[in-house]
């Protein structure tokens, strides 16, 4: 095994390299310390331990058994696909992970460390699948979901601060929209990913653009300069539920009646988290919030199908009556 210090980040890079283009040894070395500098400011290694590191790529059956071809000046995989995120957790990868969540049991009783445990069994899990082992964790997942590789790269560009090239193409669109964006805030709602910035190509501040298969790809704007955001995102997404949010749109207050005892399901998992209840006896079955209106909001109020009724605002109940009466011509014989 090669030097194991920081062995998970230099794999990483690597792999990063080796599938978007071919390296010389020289630049790979120089490329990869460039990575590590930034985490371990003033560390590098040496040409032997990136040769060592090349070793386990290749090697088949302790290693990653990468598709990269011996006999060459530079170093690039030979299947384009390949990535060694798709591989099982080499021993060391594994005794991390444990050693990962022995340490967090110490925290067990703090409620920041509770998703960071949570995702670390999810993922300890699905790996002793590989192995054949009996399921014991069965959770809410999108399978098809291939945008999450872009959560990363993404995160990383926000925290250098860096300005993105984005070629995009909706559902809808004929031809790729290319856009200059300046990403702030990542944020997932219903198992996906979303990224809000600038688009500094239709000069939009609050742009949003969706982790999944429209995102084409993007690259780094070197030159271009990075505009912060003013905005207070986090006032911004409390005043609604999901990620759109029309340019037209006020806060309004919206007022739901619950039949059936829903609402105690409702209060359990609210997709308002800022509701507030009734003090009035023959109000226990009501709520209030404050938002804009959406299609998100409408999805989710129609998600309790008749055990909600919507009191207030006017303008909700009437698209409340759309959707009733659209559905209940799809039924009518």
């Amino acid at each position: 095994m090669a030097n194991s210090k920081h062995a998970h980040l230099r794999y990483n890079i690597l792999d990063y390299c080796f599938r978007n283009k071919s390296y010389g040894f020289e630049e790979l070395l120089r490329t990869l310390n460039e990575g590590i500098s930034e985490l371990y400011p003033g560390e590098e290694i040496s040409e032997r331990t990136l040769r060592e590191d090349i070793k386990v790529f290749r090697d088949k059956v302790n290693g990653f058994d990468a598709p990269l071809p011996e006999g060459q000046r530079t170093y690039t995989y030979s299947d384009a696909n390949f990535t060694i995120s798709q591989r099982p957790l080499q021993k060391y990868e594994q005794y991390l992970v444990e050693a990962a969540q022995q340490l967090l049991s110490r925290f067990e009783n703090h409620p920041k460390y509770n998703k960071l445990a949570e995702a670390l069994i999810k993922f300890q899990d699905e790996e002793e699948q590989e192995n054949d082992a009996k399921r014991i964790l069965f959770y809410d997942h999108n399978e098809e979901y291939k945008g999450i590789k872009f959560l990363k790269p993404l995160y990383l560009a926000i925290k250098k601060k860096q300005v993105l090239q984005i070629n995009y193409k909706g559902f809808k669109d004929e031809s790729t929209s290319v856009l200059e964006f300046h990403p702030h805030i990542l944020k997932q709602y219903n198992r996906r990913w979303f990224v809000f910035g600038l688009n500094k190509t239709r000069d939009i501040e609050e742009w949003s653009i969706p982790l999944d298969e429209r995102l084409i790809d993007f690259e780094i704007l070197e030159d271009e300069n990075y505009v912060e955001s003013n905005i207070d995102w986090e006032a911004f997404f409390r005043t609604m539920v999901g990620v759109v949010r029309p340019g037209e749109a006020q806060v309004e207050k919206v007022v739901l009646r619950f039949h059936n005892g829903r609402e105690n399901y409702f209060k359990t998992k609210p997709f308002q988290p800022d509701f507030e209840e009734f003090f009035e006896e023959e109000k226990q079955d009501q709520v209030w919030f404050e938002t804009i209106i959406n299609k998100e909001l409408v999805q989710q109020l129609l998600s309790y199908g008749q055990d909600l009724e919507v009191l207030e605002p006017e303008q909700l109940k009437e698209q409340m009556r759309e959707q009733s009466n659209t559905m209940q011509q799809f039924y009518s014989s």
